[in-house]
């Protein structure tokens, strides 16, 4: 399979899956959190698929998440299997992507130095 075709079937699945997650999922542990679905990794042979998340929130609130996912991951493939032209439905895993909260813990960091830093004055 192409890297092309690669790329296209994991913009595809990445888009469903949101939609599915946003509108149809009604699982109260994800429903009532902010899920962004931040990258899709399909495998050369498109049998499986890993899907990225990331939310914001306490560790309690990332595990229970964390388990309802688990949990949909069968019917979100049965949803996607139902929406995908392709020869081969991926089988989902989710992974939790910390990226997003790196960047926001980086860009606090960054907005304490700048802070903490004395003002230079221009008069000299």
């Amino acid at each position: 399979m192409s890297k092309k075709y690669e790329r296209r079937v994991s913009e595809l699945v990445r888009l469903h899956v949101t939609e599915l997650l946003e509108r149809e999922l009604n699982d109260p542990r994800v429903r009532a959190t902010q899920v962004t679905i931040t990258d899709v990794e399909v495998t050369p042979d498109a049998r499986h698929a890993k899907v990225f998340y990331s939310l914001i929130g306490d560790q309690a609130t990332k595990a229970e998440v964390a388990r309802g996912l688990e949990s949909a991951a069968g019917w979100v493939s049965r949803e996607l299997g139902k929406r995908l032209h392709t020869r081969h439905t991926p089988h989902i895993t989710f992974v939790f992507d910390e990226s997003l909260e790196r960047g926001d813990r980086l860009s606090r960091l960054l907005d304490e130095l700048k802070s903490d830093r004395p003002a230079q004055s221009d008069a000299q």
